[in-house]
Order: C-alpha cells, then sequence, then structure tokens
C-alpha cells in the first residue's frame, strides 16, 4: 500500500508539472546545473526564474539541475538563469554577487565551485577564471535600475493605500490595496538592483499577504493592523531603492495597544494612517530618506 501510494504521488507531482509547462506557448527546454542545497533553495530557485505563462523553472536538489521551460518570443534562458543568480544560486552562465550569496540562510550556502561561461573544446570543458570574473559584472551591471527603478510605482500606489487610511476610508483602502496588490504582481525582478532584488525575494511573500488581506477586508482596525505589517516591509525596500522624493519615516507610539507602529509619508507634516481624523497629529518623523537626485 505504501508503495502505490509514493507511486501515485509521482504521478500527481509529474501531471502537475505538465499541466504547467502546458500553459507556456512555443515551449522550449533545456537543463542547466544551478547549485543549491535544500528545500529553501528550491522554492528560491523556482520561484526565481518562473514567470506565469512565460517561464517554468523545476529545480532537482539531487542532481542540482534545473529544467527551463519557456516560450522564446517572451525571454531567454539568459534572462532566467540571470534571475536565478540575482536570487543567490550560481549558475553555468552567472556568478550570484558576493552580498547577495552572503544573505542566503547558512543552510542555503552551498559549495561555489562553478564557473560560468564554460566554453566547449572538443569533448572537454575548458573554463577560464576570467570569464567567470566577466559573468559576474555582467550580472552586475545589468542589474542596475533604469532612470526610475522598478519599485517607484509600488511606492506610489502604497502613499494612495496610507491617505485612504488617513481618511478612515474603508472602502477606498479596499480598493486601493487592490490596485497595490496588482501593481507589485509587475514588477519584473530582472530589472531591479542586486540589493532591491536580494530585498524584493525577502519580502515579497509577506507584502503580497498583508496587502491582499487589506484588499479583501471592509473592516478598518483589521486593515490598518494589516498596514502596520506591510509598512514594515516596505521600509526595508525602500531603503534599498532609487525613489524620486524624499520620504519620511514615521511613527504612531499609541496604536497596537501602545506598542505603536511606522509608516512611509512624502510629507513631513504627520497624518497618522492608524488613527485619522481622531489623533491625525498623533507621532513623529524617526527617519528622513532623500531621494536619489538628493544623493
Amino acid at each position: 500500500m505504501k508503495s502505490q501510494s509514493n507511486i501515485m504521488m509521482v504521478v500527481a507531482v509529474l501531471l502537475s508539472n505538465i499541466n504547467s509547462f502546458a500553459q507556456i506557448k512555443n515551449a522550449i527546454t533545456e537543463t542547466v546545473h544551478v547549485s543549491g542545497n535544500c528545500g529553501m533553495c528550491k522554492k528560491t530557485i523556482e520561484e526565481a526564474g518562473s514567470s506565469k505563462r512565460i517561464a517554468e523553472v523545476k529545480w532537482d536538489d539531487k542532481a542540482l539541475q534545473a529544467t527551463l521551460v519557456y516560450n522564446p518570443e517572451k525571454t531567454n534562458a539568459d534572462e532566467i538563469l540571470k534571475r536565478i543568480a540575482l536570487a543567490g544560486y550560481d549558475n553555468e552562465k552567472y556568478l550570484t554577487p558576493d552580498e547577495v550569496y552572503a544573505k542566503l540562510h547558512v543552510c542555503c550556502q552551498y559549495e561555489r565551485t562553478l564557473n560560468p561561461a564554460a566554453k566547449k573544446n572538443g569533448s572537454e570543458m575548458e573554463v577560464e577564471e576570467s570569464h567567470a570574473r566577466h559573468a559576474q559584472v555582467n550580472l552586475q551591471e545589468s542589474s542596475l535600475p533604469q532612470k526610475e527603478s522598478q519599485l517607484q510605482a509600488v511606492v506610489d500606489r502604497y502613499f494612495h493605500l496610507k491617505d485612504a487610511l488617513v481618511q478612515s476610508d474603508a472602502v477606498v483602502a479596499s480598493a486601493k490595496a487592490m490596485e497595490l496588490a496588482a501593481t507589485i504582481k509587475t514588477v519584473e525582478m530582472n530589472q531591479l538592483s542586486t540589493e532591491e532584488h536580494a530585498v524584493w525575494m525577502q519580502v515579497l511573500k509577506s507584502l503580497t499577504t498583508h496587502v491582499e488581506g487589506i484588499a479583501q477586508s471592509k473592516d478598518l482596525s483589521r486593515q490598518r493592523e494589516a498596514f502596520a505589517l506591510f509598512s514594515d516591509e516596505m521600509y526595508k525596500l525602500v531603503k534599498v531603492s532609487e525613489h524620486k522624493t524624499t520620504i519620511y519615516y514615521q511613527h504612531c507610539p499609541m496604536f497596537n495597544d501602545g506598542k505603536g507602529a511606522d509608516w512611509l509619508s512624502k510629507d513631513s507634516v504627520i497624518k497618522n494612517p492608524y488613527y485619522g481624523s481622531k489623533m491625525l497629529g498623533c507621532g513623529s518623523t524617526t527617519e528622513k530618506i532623500e531621494s536619489s537626485a538628493n544623493e
């Protein structure tokens, strides 16, 4: 019975993979070596490389092989492997930046043995250290932010949500949270800087959970509780991202039974999103985050 159960489980996984891959048009499949250690690595590698209806990555933690299935009209193996490297995992084409590797959980810090940009010479693989260095430099340069950060739209939508909470309007807050959730999904990870990408991977799940909670609720107190948690993660992003205006990090000492809560504002004047008109001016600015234009 146990063996039958195991077989059924394997079949279910295979069918799931087939159904997932079938959603990708004109699919091309490639198998590449991607370093890693554990189940946590598997989740990060697959999430970093996959893109809905465009690319799907499945990583084998035993063989250290990633199967890439993608639509060549929308992306390519280079772009997929670049995202995986930016998430912290060396592969055949790109080495992850040292500072990103250093931030991996201890159990995920695999032995770094790969040299990317290998070229075939007859039946042997000739690998030069200069190629490895060149691949890492190219990866870091390609990850530099554009004139306006991919995250700027997320920051702008955050301010819209904050303003709705200042007005104590749960219906508008729900609508603005829906817009913010949709904007988060449009962020192209391969366009983020190395530092932005590292933080984005850390906070994405939490951001999505909290903003969807706000969107699905019409209870103002619940929305504000979720907004406090969302703001904690947004602060981490703002600290590493390019942004067009000075941002003020502000604190309300009264919220959450006196434990306090923080929020971000583009206005130095305190407008408390946790109490609205009841205590509009309650709080203080604890940090001024200068815009990239002033740096």
